[in-house]
């Protein structure tokens, strides 16, 4: 089975620390991604968010650098390929002037599961852009 990454960019017009905030707190990630999330921000602690399909990704924080980076595993409860803490998601969090660039890599991922997860992060991205500018992004429709 091969190996691959995922990277998806976006600016935000907020600071890192706003940015930050819907990354370490359950009810800031369920904000943006999902329709609720479990997030106990600290190395080790648990991470979980379920989908509006009732799917559940799961994982542990292994990094956090206040306003700066977020690392935690993940995968899909029940997945065969994907098992939970099976892939690492690394969210850099980059100062540009009064913005903030949003570098987030996805490795470990099987090859065949490159398409769907890059057009999830490319439906969720966005949708962290939006509530660090304070724009409600409405219900997650999902990325499909």
């Amino acid at each position: 089975m091969t190996e691959d990454l995922i990277r998806v960019e976006r600016s935000v017009a907020a600071a890192p620390a706003t940015v930050y905030r819907y990354l370490t707190s359950s009810e800031g990630w369920a904000r943006w991604q999902g329709i609720g999330a479990d997030v106990e921000a600290l190395p080790g602690g648990r991470w979980a968010m379920t989908m509006g399909n009732g799917m559940v990704a799961t994982g542990r924080f292994t990094e956090l650098v206040d306003d700066r980076r977020v690392v935690f595993t993940w995968g899909w409860e029940g997945h065969p390929t994907v098992p939970p803490g099976s892939t690492t998601v690394t969210i850099e969090l980059v100062p540009e002037g009064e913005s903030t660039r949003v570098v987030l890599t996805h490795s470990g991922l099987p090859a065949d599961e490159i398409p769907m997860h890059t057009a999830g992060w490319n439906h969720y991205l966005p949708r962290l852009v939006l509530v660090a500018e304070g724009i409600d992004p409405g219900v997650d429709p999902g990325p499909g």
